[in-house]
């Protein structure tokens, strides 16, 4: 019997979560069960992914800088990546902007929508706005101190420092680059071998992974239901439909129309094929709403699937998963827009050229973690003069727009990983031949 591919099981634990949640709300289920039996289930397969995300990012980086000698091809290489994920960021922000002034969804929303949406989630903003109290008392110049982590186990500890650790990681891999072979290779050696016994966990963790989406998405369903009628779920949901919209049509936008653009010019690879070979990590970054917890399975795409050598995806990806976000670019362009239209305040074209130089930066070093984006558009309603109080506007449907957008995210670091290894011939001839376009 021929076995059924990955990502037809995590479609069919996608549905059967989906058709679980439908009936457990219809025929009135206690959600208790679904909180204590069905979703530590979810959680535990995502804190699997989670859990080898930090190990492999920091090898993977040592092992990807380590196998380019040639310090002038790592500056190269490292120069084309910051170069395309700066342009997508910009291009990506800019679509959401643009989307959202011709769309305009914030002028649908009405008065009562709005004030109950800001009486139902003021708590929650000030849970982000305390946040971001933390972050600008902290000095100008703070995001240069916390490149540097004072203890490199606390942040291998967390995923919230990722950035710490793509940034010691490159200083580890070209300080190998510095000593002799006979001390570094040793060194090389063992993060190699921890590099394949962390892929080796990952394919058996993804053997659970139809399982884990069934029980994260019915639990999410269920949780965002509360207990409720879909009746009222749905209410909810209409009233910010142009706005779930507006997002979606800018993320899709961005997939099957921006990237097939970039990758048209600068690689062979077929994009339909390049959409079908990421169809695992894309429905992982669906579920979990964690670039990060989607990243071994992203890498496992890149490498085996589109033929991208180890050493450009061992370089690319890890950095993507910390500075590259065009999905939450998409998001915040739409986002702060939209805020700002249903609060009555006109943005000016300085002021939107202020939200474009903040996003682009903000993006980097956003945690690839669910909800990750929601402290740094807080940061940018700061800056812009918006009240934080808006963001009430956009909390309800953020937790099904994260799935949307961190799809895009990842999509758009496995292009940027094809596009770099085209230009410097680091493709796979036997791997990539059946990808290649006819024309």
């Amino acid at each position: 019997m021929k076995k059924i591919e990955l990502h037809i099981q995590i479609l069919i634990g996608l549905v059967l979560g989906l058709s679980f949640a439908i009936v457990s709300i219809k025929l009135g289920w206690p959600v208790s069960f679904t909180i204590n039996y069905i979703k530590p289930v979810g959680t535990l397969f995502l804190n699997s992914l989670k859990m080898v995300a930090i190990p492999l990012v920091f090898a993977s980086l040592i092992i990807g800088i380590t196998s380019i000698e040639d310090t002038t091809k790592l500056s190269r290489i490292g120069g084309k990546t910051f170069f395309i994920y700066t342009v997508t960021t910009i291009i990506a922000v800019l679509l959401g902007l643009g989307i959202a002034n011709l769309v305009r969804p914030g002028e649908v929303i009405s008065t009562q929508t709005r004030d109950a949406l800001l009486r139902l989630y003021g708590v929650q903003v000030e849970q982000h706005a305390g946040s971001l109290k933390q972050i600008t008392t902290s000095g100008p110049l703070q995001f240069l101190v916390d490149l540097v982590p004072e203890n490199l186990f606390q942040a291998l500890g967390s995923n919230l420092n990722l950035l710490q650790v793509v940034v010691v990681a490159t200083m580890l891999g070209i300080a190998l680059l510095k000593i002799p072979v006979r001390k570094s290779k040793p060194v090389i050696l063992f993060f190699e071998g921890l590099n394949e016994a962390i892929i080796e966990l990952v394919r058996f963790i993804m053997k659970l992974a139809p399982v884990g989406v069934f029980a994260l998405v019915s639990s999410l369903l269920i949780e965002i239901a509360g207990g409720s009628n879909t009746h009222e779920v749905f209410e909810i949901l209409y009233a910010l439909l142009w706005y779930v919209a507006t997002v979606i049509i800018g993320l899709a936008v961005m997939t099957l129309v921006i990237y097939p653009i970039i990758m048209r010019f600068f690689s062979n690879t077929s994009y339909f094929t390049f959409l079908k070979e990421m169809r695992p990590a894309q429905l992982i970054a669906f579920t979990t709403s964690s670039s990060s917890a989607a990243l071994p399975v992203t890498m496992e795409c890149v490498e085996k699937h589109l033929g991208v050598s180890e050493e450009i995806s061992s370089f690319v990806l890890p950095l993507g998963a910390t500075v590259n976000m065009d999905g939450t670019a998409v998001y915040q362009g739409v986002a702060i827009v939209f805020i700002a239209q249903a609060l009555g305040i006109k943005l000016s074209i300085e002021t939107q050229l202020m939200i474009i130089a903040n996003v682009a930066i903000s993006s980097i070093g956003v945690a690839g973690v669910p909800g990750g984006a929601m402290v740094t558009t807080t940061m940018i309603l700061h800056a812009i003069g918006i009240p934080g109080i808006g963001l009430a506007l956009i909390l309800a449907p953020d937790r099904i727009l994260d799935m949307c957008r961190t799809v895009t995210n990842i999509t758009g670091d496995a292009v940027v990983a094809v596009v770099v290894a085209s230009t410097e011939g680091e493709l796979t001839s036997d791997t990539n031949k059946h990808i290649t376009r006819k024309d």
